[in-house]
């Protein structure tokens, strides 16, 4: 701002000057990505939808906190799939069989000006919006009632997008949630079609651009952990260690954390979803970082367990290599045609041995245990992988089997609450055609003896 201000004191004040400045600051966070990418989804969306059908995508809103305080914006990954437009009050509508072909694909966006740009930054005008999207039609939102309405008299459906995603909690009333109301309000005679199978089918299978995009996301992950193995010691506090991952994130172009990060020392890792972060780390104990960097809206979702003092325990080091054993099995599982419930039931046959050779479990419990929660339970209670992309858990159809191009992550883990540790390790994987699938943190530390020599280099 300083700089700003004094530019504006010193010389003739010019909004135009000021709006390049505000574009330059702005595309410096993430480089434009390649509009083929939304064309070709567009297109692959289009090629699925029923003849005489229009499909209708509205962005998230911003939201409010209390007085005049709100949330920092996040675009609703849906139309950011299909346009890559990252910007509030945005529509886009999708019209395949419209008999003016200016209607097939429509943008409608929030009117820019130069006092706008002053005050909240650049938004995308329309020459700008056809550069990042590929749509050559592009309105602005107040016209959006009336050119709807011609569309709409001539379509016989629509589709509308609501959120299926099995773990959503949709307590709050979204943009989306508002609009199909009116919707169903003011066209009840058209026939109505989910949205959702469709892009959850087409987001699960990565485009080699979202690859790229996902492995700089997993570099600016690697750069923080190469950060902390360096920094972490008896003493710190778990929210320091988030403010050196914060840190690094934001120097390398990362909007910041993909999800609310996990630092976990001690008994504290036994807590599967611990976000507190405000404990102190002492020595003897091993920290378990659930951490990931966004990239261009895209997460990559890493877990490491990294000792206080620099040097596991012999009880701590042969827990973590059980945890890496399955976890290095379980990936060889990650195949085309494998279906994810098989996959989690031999996940849980291999951390099933690993726990007998810890002495947790034994065959005896084994033999008795309740089908519906194995004995192995008991120490890994949770999943093994989920869809990761534009969201940390990507939608995906969990009762298909795995494709190449599909993301996963891979996170076997054990808790131990009497011994006050956890251990999980997490990696991102593209399914390939054949053979292994790609680890996107392949070059993230990983073995124990790694770790430990870094930390004490």
């Amino acid at each position: 701002c300083s700089k700003l201000f004094h530019f504006e004191c010193n010389y003739n004040f010019q909004p135009s000057v000021f709006l390049s400045i505000l574009a330059e600051n702005k595309r410096m966070k993430y480089q434009t990505i390649d509009a083929a990418l939304y064309k070709l989804n567009r297109k692959n969306f289009m090629s699925q939808m029923e003849d005489g059908a229009l499909a209708v995508f509205n962005s998230n809103d911003i939201f409010p906190i209390s007085a005049d305080s709100t949330m920092p914006f996040q675009q609703h990954r849906d139309i950011l799939f299909l346009s890559g437009v990252d910007q509030e009050e945005s529509i886009l509508v999708l019209f395949p069989n419209a008999k003016n072909p200016n209607q097939r694909e429509v943008l409608f966006l929030k009117e820019t000006s130069e006092l706008i740009a002053i005050w909240e930054g650049e938004k995308l005008d329309k020459k700008r919006a056809l550069e990042v999207s590929g749509i050559a039609t592009v309105h602005w939102l107040q016209d959006f009632q009336t050119v709807f309405k011609q569309m709409m008299a001539e379509a016989s459906g629509v589709y509308l997008n609501t959120n299926e995603h099995l773990r959503a909690n949709t307590e709050v009333e979204t943009r989306e949630d508002r609009f199909i109301k009116k919707v169903k309000q003011d066209y009840p005679t058209h026939q109505v079609h989910k949205s959702a199978p469709i892009l959850h089918r087409l987001r699960s299978v990565k485009h080699p651009i979202e690859i790229n995009l996902m492995q700089k996301a997993c570099d600016i992950t690697k750069a923080g952990i190469h950060r902390l193995l360096k920094f972490i010691k008896p003493g710190v506090w778990e929210h320091h260690i988030e403010a050196e991952l914060a840190h690094e994130f934001l120097m390398n172009s990362s909007r910041g954390f993909a999800y609310t990060p996990i630092i976990a020392s001690g008994k504290n890792a036994c807590v599967l979803h611990y976000i507190e972060n405000n404990k102190e780390c002492f020595d003897g104990d091993v920290i378990l970082l659930d951490v990931g960097a966004e990239y261009a809206n895209y997460a990559s979702d890493l877990t490491r367990c990294i000792p206080v003092s620099g040097t596991f325990t012999a009880r701590q080091k042969e827990v973590y290599n059980a945890v890496l054993h399955v976890k290095n099995e379980a990936e060889k599982l990650l195949v085309p045609g494998t279906m994810m419930s098989e996959y989690h039931k031999q996940v849980g046959l291999l951390m099933e041995e690993q726990l007998v050779k810890l002495k947790l479990i034994s065959l005896s419990d084994i033999k008795s245990q309740n089908p519906d929660w194995p004995a192995y339970k008991k120490y890994f209670m949770h999943g093994t992988s989920h869809f990761i992309g534009l969201d940390t858990h990507d939608v995906g159809l969990w009762n298909e089997p795995i494709k190449a191009g599909m993301a996963f992550t891979c996170e076997p883990g054990i808790y131990i609450p009497q011994e006050n540790l956890g251990i999980r390790l997490e990696d991102d994987l593209v399914v390939q055609e054949k053979g292994a699938p790609l680890n996107l943190m392949s070059e993230i530390p990983l073995e124990a003896d790694e770790i430990e020599d870094l930390m004490n280099s």
